[in-house]
């Protein structure tokens, strides 16, 4: 059974081994276009079984280019407002700007995706703090401590896969504590190794490895390997080729200890953790 989320008001709970994350990119340039759909998608999304949706405004695929508060805005609020409609699901913001979180709250939002971990933004944390918000802190290797550089100024991570651990692991203990000492209750901290955020292949796989294990085991994991170029790297597949790398990498994360992965492919993802229920039920 995955760890329950703790979102401002109510506990997300699951008798699965790991929640599933469905991800609608309010964005036109994200590396997979099927995640492009609005609210069309993320009824899907809520019809295939997601347990949260995650909205992005701005793409962090490699090559993307930073934008503004006000064209994020502009692509992200109105969506929250169409899904609120229709549903009460929690969703998952991703972002790295206070404007853009604040608004989004306001609008039906639960929980802060920050691929800075609170670097980009230091009022995130104390807004979070403050509304009681569940933040997820993710490590990447790709950033220079100014989001106005752009990603793709960024150099690429010179650690090896037997130092990629230790290294990631000690950052995120680092930004938990952050987040901590602005007010952020433990319970309400996830973190995410950020797979092909500048690693290599072994650094990935390393990672894949062993990310239940992060900071000790204190706070819930995510995994976001969705169709991810490490796939292509192992096995030669294109984007449109990816998903059976990407079921096999979130059954491994999942039997190890990692509570939610965040997938494009919501279907394939609800079956897998339905499957890993069954099979842990019948062994434990």
């Amino acid at each position: 059974m995955a760890r329950p989320i703790f979102l401002k008001d109510k506990i997300l709970s699951t008798e699965n081994p790991a929640f599933v994350m469905g991800i609608v990119n309010a964005n036109g340039d994200s590396f997979w276009e099927k995640s492009r759909g609005g609210a069309r998608l993320a009824k899907r999304l809520l019809e295939q079984g997601a347990d949260i949706l995650d909205i992005g405004g701005e793409s962090t695929r490699p090559g993307s280019e930073y934008i503004d508060a006000k064209e994020e805005l502009r692509r992200v609020i109105p969506l929250v407002k169409k899904i609120r409609k229709f549903s009460d699901v929690p969703i998952s913001i991703d972002t790295r700007k206070y404007d853009v979180m604040s608004a989004a709250f306001d609008a039906g939002a639960d929980i802060l995706n920050d691929v800075s971990a609170l670097e980009d933004d230091p009022r995130l944390a104390q807004f979070a703090a403050r509304e009681k918000i569940p933040v997820i802190l993710m490590h990447n290797a790709m950033k220079k401590n100014s989001c106005k550089q752009g990603r793709n100024s960024a150099i690429m991570n010179e650690c090896g896969e037997e130092n990629i651990f230790s290294q990631v692991n000690e950052y995120l203990a680092q930004r938990a504590q952050f987040a901590l000492q602005n007010g952020i209750a433990a319970e309400k901290i996830i973190v995410d190794p950020g797979i092909g955020f500048g690693k290599d292949t072994a650094q990935n796989a390393a990672l894949i490895a062993n990310a239940a294990k992060l900071c000790g085991g204190k706070y819930s994991v995510l995994m976001a390997l969705s169709r991810k170029s490490f796939f292509e790297k192992v096995c030669g597949r294109k984007v449109a080729g990816r998903l059976w790398g990407t079921i096999a990498a979130n059954a491994y994360s999942i039997l190890n200890g990692v509570s939610i992965v965040r997938v494009h492919d919501v279907d394939a993802a609800v079956d897998t953790v339905k499957i890993l229920k069954e099979i842990l039920n019948a062994c434990c």
